[in-house]
C-alpha cells in the first residue's frame, strides 16, 4: 500500500473529520448542546456558612490518621477553603475547554471534547472514578492534544457524578452509554478508551461488549480478588495479591463496604455537610499518610478542593456512592460475567496502587503491554500528568 493510501486509510478510520481547532463544531454532533460551569453565588455563600458552622467532633491526642481523616489537618483545610480557595478562578479553568451535554439514550451526559492538533488525531475516551471526577484528567489535556501523535479527547462525567444527570447506573450500563456517545452522538467508527477505579470497570465492559468499535484499552488497575476465584487456578503471585487485597480491605476498605451496602444512609451527612464530604473523600485518598501525600494524591490542595466542589455544587455525592451498591447487586446477582476481551490492553501499575501481577490482568483482558511505573499513585493523571500522558501516547500509538 502506498504511503498516500496508508495515510488516507488511517484518516478515515480514526477521525470522521480533520479539524485543526480544539473546539469541535456543535453542528457535527447529534443531540448535543454546549455547556459551561456556572455556580450561583447563593450556593457559594451557603457553602461558606456551612463550613464556618462545622461541629467538630474532637479526636484523641496523637491519633494522627489512624482513626480516619485527621481533625487538625481537616481544620486547616477548611480554613483554607473558606479564606483562600478561589472557586471562580477554578470555575474559569473548568470552562477553558469546550464542554457539552448530550442526550444519550435518554440520559443527559456531560463531557469535555477537545480535538487534537495533529492531522490524524486518534479519538480517546477517558473515564474517571470515585471520589474523583472528569477533573481527574484536566492536566493531561494539553499534553495529549499537541503534536503529531495527538488525540481527540472525550472526557465524560459518569451519570450520577458532577454535571451529568443525577441518576445511578451500573458500570456496564455506563459502557453502553459511552458506546452510543462515541459512535452515534460523535460519529466515530472506532476509538480508544482508558480508565481507572470505577472507570476501569466501565472501560473493561466497553472492550468486552464492543470489540468492533473499541480499538484499544488502557488501565491503571484491573479489579481485585473477591473470594470468588478457585485457588487451584491461581498462581503464587495471584495468591499473594489476594492476601494483600484482603488485608487492605479490612484496614482501608470501609468506604467501599458502606457505599456498597448502605449508600443512602451515608448520603444524608455527606450531602448536608461539606466538611463531612471532604473528610470522607480524604479518608480514601491515602489514609495513614501525612497531609502532603494526601493532597499530592489529588494533584494538590486546590485540585483536591475543586474536585470536592464539583460534587458539592451539583449535589451528586448520593448518586455517586449508590453506584457501588448497584454494581455490587449486579456482581452478586448471578448474572453471567463479561467475557475476556481480545482488544489490545495496556496496563500501568503505579507504585502507590495495588500491585497486581500480570497474570491476574490476563484473566480479564488481552494484555499486550504491562509496565511497572516508577512514581505516582491512584490518581496518576493528577499527580504525575507527564508520566501518565507519555504512557497513554506510547501505548495507543503502538497499536496499528
Amino acid at each position: 500500500m502506498s504511503k498516500f493510501l496508508t495515510l488516507l486509510f488511517a484518516s478515515l478510520i480514526w477521525s470522521t473529520t480533520i479539524c485543526h481547532s480544539q473546539t469541535p463544531k456543535i453542528s457535527t454532533m447529534k443531540n448535543t448542546t454546549t455547556f459551561k460551569v456556572s455556580v450561583p453565588q447563593p450556593v457559594l455563600d451557603d457553602l461558606k456558612t456551612r463550613l464556618k458552622n462545622t461541629r467538630w467532633p474532637g479526636e484523641a491526642e496523637g491519633s494522627g490518621w489512624n482513626f480516619g481523616t485527621n481533625e487538625t489537618y481537616l481544620k486547616e483545610l477548611v480554613n483554607y477553603w473558606i479564606n483562600q480557595y478561589d472557586w471562580h478562578k477554578h470555575e474559569a479553568e473548568l470552562n477553558k475547554y469546550p464542554q457539552y451535554i448530550a442526550d444519550v439514550n435518554g440520559v443527559k451526559v456531560h463531557f469535555q471534547y477537545i480535538k487534537g492538533e495533529g492531522k490524524n488525531s486518534r479519538p480517546l475516551l477517558l473515564t474517571h472514578g470515585w471520589p474523583d471526577s472528569y477533573y481527574r484528567f484536566h492536566k493531561i489535556i494539553p499534553l495529549l492534544t499537541k503534536g503529531d501523535q495527538s488525540f481527540d479527547l472525550i472526557i465524560p462525567s459518569i451519570p450520577g457524578f458532577g454535571f451529568s444527570e443525577k441518576t445511578a447506573i451500573s458500570s456496564e450500563a455506563v459502557a453502553d452509554l459511552w458506546k452510543v456517545l462515541m459512535t452515534e452522538n460523535l460519529s466515530y467508527t472506532k476509538f480508544y478508551a482508558a480508565g481507572g477505579d470505577v472507570g476501569m470497570g466501565v472501560t473493561k465492559a466497553l472492550a468486552s461488549k464492543y470489540p468492533g468499535v473499541v480499538a484499544g484499552v488502557h488501565f491503571t488497575d484491573i479489579g481485585y480478588p473477591m473470594g470468588q476465584e478457585d485457588p487451584s487456578t491461581m498462581t503464587d503471585a495471584e495468591k499473594q495479591f489476594a492476601q494483600f487485597v484482603q488485608q487492605w480491605w479490612y484496614s482501608e476498605g470501609a468506604y467501599a463496604m458502606v457505599q456498597a451496602t448502605k449508600p443512602q444512609s451515608l448520603a444524608y451527612g455527606l450531602n448536608d455537610s461539606p466538611t463531612a464530604l471532604a473528610a470522607w473523600m480524604l479518608s480514601f485518598g491515602n489514609a495513614g499518610a501525612p497531609p502532603e501525600i494526601v493532597e499530592k494524591a489529588f494533584g494538590g490542595r486546590d485540585e483536591l478542593l475543586t474536585n470536592i466542589m464539583i460534587y458539592w455544587t451539583t449535589q451528586t455525592i448520593a448518586t455517586s456512592v449508590k453506584m457501588y451498591k448497584i454494581d455490587a447487586m449486579a456482581q452478586w446477582s448471578g448474572a453471567k460475567p463479561l467475557q475476556k476481551s481480545d482488544v489490545p490492553a495496556g496496563l500501568a501499575v503505579f507504585p502507590r496502587e495495588a500491585q497486581f501481577p500480570k497474570e491476574w490482568a490476563e484473566r480479564f483482558v488481552n494484555v499486550t503491554s504491562f509496565k511497572k511505573m516508577k512514581e505516582g499513585g491512584h490518581f496518576a493523571a493528577l499527580e504525575v500528568p507527564d508520566v501518565f500522558a507519555d504512557e497513554l501516547r506510547s501505548f495507543f500509538y503502538s497499536i496499528d
